[in-house]
């Protein structure tokens, strides 16, 4: 009879066992650690992709590998609305398909094929900026960090030739990059290549008024309505660059207990605020616009006036926030199929032809992405009853139907404002275009993941609250943890309640009724 009780005794803990994995599992495909999503669930965007083309270049990772690269490092995301999670594995997928082997690491590249002005390896540094904020949600760090090495120690300990052909806001996204992954080293290893950086920018760009002054061409933004390829003029661009990078380097310096250094970088900082708020800001148009070399405002609105807001340069309560009103404004910067890269209104507009790179107002992915950060920035950090979160929205669904081209996802240079017509869609070079951040702006924007450097997890949704049912981003490796971020308005779609939730490692950490910011200890 003891036998047989102890028989009854393990035939009993091993039910319970299998009923704890069947639980553990469950509809929604939840696995033992907690993650909501199944990354078999998404192979089929990357089966489609790959079958869609030739694959006429190939580089490190090449299209027969593309998704045992993605299972592995990317977060993965899912909602109702086919073509915004269409388009997310979309950019990944590209993305992987400019990591590019090299003798001495790791590159990232901006072309596909081969460019004449580029650096060793085809390197341009004009979207380095873009692709340390986008590569900073992939898992293994490697590709972005040597890549960065390249960069700045990879022509024999020095920076490559060509590193300074293009302006650049490094040192603020490898601070970003910082508040995602927490490692502290990697950063304060770069910091005394940022302020050199910082350096070699002030001996070769600065005015004697302290502002910036930049080519357009150098700005990555050829033929524009303030200026030319070789007019001087202080830019917004370069100067909220300069901005970000100071604060970034002054942080970079309290972390490593550097005061005089700290306060070097916060007060190049603070003066070069009060000079863009002072010289660039036009009350007549409330706009940041350029300074030309004349000592005069352009008189032209363009979109690089909102990259202030891209590094929280402008004071609050100020009246700076009125500019967003652009934004919904169709005789200002909204079009179509997105935001122009000018004001509409202007009798320049698109009047430098098609094909020479012009930044007169088509819609260029690269200032999109500018603008969407700086605007989640405005409503995140700011109190302004200006644009909100529908706003937000609206610009990120154009964004997403912008990125076709005869029916199938693409990125390219830029496209007509009204018609959504690729102007170089039909040319090699312009095809994955890595110029632009998206997966970034889904996930710190859309999702609202807002990366901080202390312990706790801030998410605040620029979803309005009536447009999806159900929402979740998953598998984020944020400060050495697995993040999960989802909204199920019935709490039918995954089985874990209705509201909005945040999990760190399978455990819920925050939970609210509705769509909200969420601050999770």
């Amino acid at each position: 009879m003891l036998t047989n009780f102890k028989y009854k005794i393990i035939a009993f803990t091993i039910l319970i066992v299998a009923f704890s994995s069947c639980k553990s599992v469950g509809t929604s495909g939840k696995t033992a650690k907690g993650v909501v999503l199944q990354k078999e669930n998404f192979k089929h965007y990357v089966d489609y992709f790959n079958h869609m083309e030739d694959e006429n270049l190939k580089f490190a990772i090449p299209n027969d590998s593309a998704w045992t690269w993605m299972e592995k490092n990317i977060p993965l995301f899912e909602c109702p609305q086919q073509n915004f999670e269409e388009i997310y594995y979309f950019r990944w997928w590209t993305a992987r398909k400019h990591i590019k082997n090299t003798p001495q690491g790791y590159a990232i590249t901006e072309f596909l094929v081969d460019r004449s002005y580029a650096d060793k390896y085809n390197m341009i540094a004009c979207a380095l900026g873009h692709h340390i904020n986008e590569f900073r949600w992939v898992h293994d760090p490697k590709y972005i960090e040597q890549d960065i090495h390249l960069w700045y120690r990879g022509n024999e300990g020095k920076p490559m030739n060509k590193l300074y052909k293009f302006s650049s806001w490094t040192a603020s996204a490898l601070y970003n990059r910082y508040l995602v992954n927490k490692d502290e080293k990697f950063l304060l290893d770069m910091m005394p290549d940022m302020v050199t950086d910082y350096a070699v920018w002030e001996k070769d760009r600065q005015r004697k008024d302290g502002l910036f002054w930049q080519h357009d061409v150098k700005d990555g933004m050829e033929e524009s309505l303030s200026g030319g390829r070789r007019v001087q003029n202080a830019r917004p661009t370069i100067n909220s660059y300069m901005y970000g990078n100071a604060i970034a380097i002054a942080k970079m310096a309290a972390m490593k207990g550097d005061k005089a250094l700290e306060e070097k970088f916060e007060a190049k900082a603070g003066y070069l605020q009060e000079l863009i708020e002072t010289k660039l800001w036009n009350p007549k148009s409330d706009f940041f616009e350029t300074f030309t070399e004349k000592d005069t405002l352009a008189q032209v609105r363009e979109a690089i006036g909102f990259i202030p807001w891209y590094f929280n340069l402008p004071q609050k309560d100020k009246g700076f926030e009125k500019a967003w009103e652009q934004i919904k404004d169709e005789k200002g910067f909204s079009a179509p199929f997105g935001l122009t890269t000018a004001e509409r209104r202007s009798p320049r507009f698109r009047s430098h032809g098609t094909g020479t790179c012009e930044w007169d107002g088509a819609i260029w992915p690269f200032a999109t992405s500018q603008t969407l950060t700086a605007m989640a920035n405005l409503l995140n950090d700011y109190e302004q009853k200006v644009v909100d979160a529908n706003d937000y929205f609206k610009q990120m669904n154009l964004y997403v139907e912008s990125q076709y081209y005869r029916g199938r996802p693409y990125i390219g240079e830029y496209l007509d404002e009204t018609t959504g017509y690729w102007l170089m869609g039909d040319r090699e070079r312009s095809r994955y275009y890595n110029h632009s951040t998206f997966n970034d702006l889904m996930i710190t924007g859309l999702v609202g993941l807002r990366p901080r450097a202390d312990d706790k997890i801030e998410v605040n949704p620029l979803i309005p609250q009536e447009k999806w049912d159900w929402f979740c981003l998953d598998n984020v490796l944020y400060h050495g943890n697995i993040i999960t971020i989802l909204w199920d308005k019935t709490g039918e779609k995954y089985g874990k309640g209705k509201g909005f939730r945040i999990f760190k490692n399978g455990k819920e950490i925050a939970v609210s009724e509705k769509l909200e910011r969420l601050v999770a200890e």
